[in-house]
């Protein structure tokens, strides 16, 4: 009787250790040393040297705006004298002057009112190499709701220029 209790203690732990082993096993890829590399395998081509221009990429906006006004009317040079107040049926005319090289920036003006609401949004494209006026007008049929407005400017959707605060009564 001993013997069969010892004979199958002896057996328990071994299998308590086999399972415990196999538990710790780490996987790692096995690694054929007597492998010799195939003889139809070439080598990577190195890619081929460029030649000519650079292919053209969609063209970073290299402008930076230098003001932005809010008016009522443009000038035949799109300048635009600056308006704080405004009536309800006034057209609202935000003009981005920018200064650098564009082609087909977004330039973009976003009105707000002062809850928060957009009360409208509008773009325009540019496409420049040097200084220019982009002026983005905004109308109302209904006329403007009287309150205070906050006109801001983004060029490729990314916020530019000072924005501007003005009043509609």
């Amino acid at each position: 009787m001993i013997h069969t209790n010892t004979l199958r203690n002896g057996l328990l732990v071994a299998l308590l250790g086999s399972v415990a082993l196999v538990g710790c096993k780490k996987d790692e890829p096995a690694v054929d040393t007597t492998a010799t590399p195939a003889a139809d395998t070439a080598p990577a081509a190195a890619p081929a040297p460029m030649t000519g221009a650079p292919p053209p990429m969609a063209e970073a906006a290299s402008v930076n705006v230098a003001s932005v006004t809010v008016g009522k009317s443009a000038a035949a040079d799109k300048s635009v004298a600056t308006t704080a107040m405004f009536a309800p049926k006034d057209e609202i005319i935000v003009s981005v002057r920018t200064d650098g090289a564009a082609n087909n920036a977004n330039v973009g003006a976003k009105l707000t009112f002062q809850d928060g609401q957009v009360a409208g949004e509008q773009s325009a494209t540019l496409n420049t190499s040097g200084a220019e006026t982009t002026n983005i007008t905004f109308k109302n049929a209904n006329g403007w709701p009287a309150g205070k407005y906050r006109a801001e400017v983004m060029v490729d959707g990314k916020a530019a220029g000072t924005p501007q605060e003005f009043e509609v009564k």
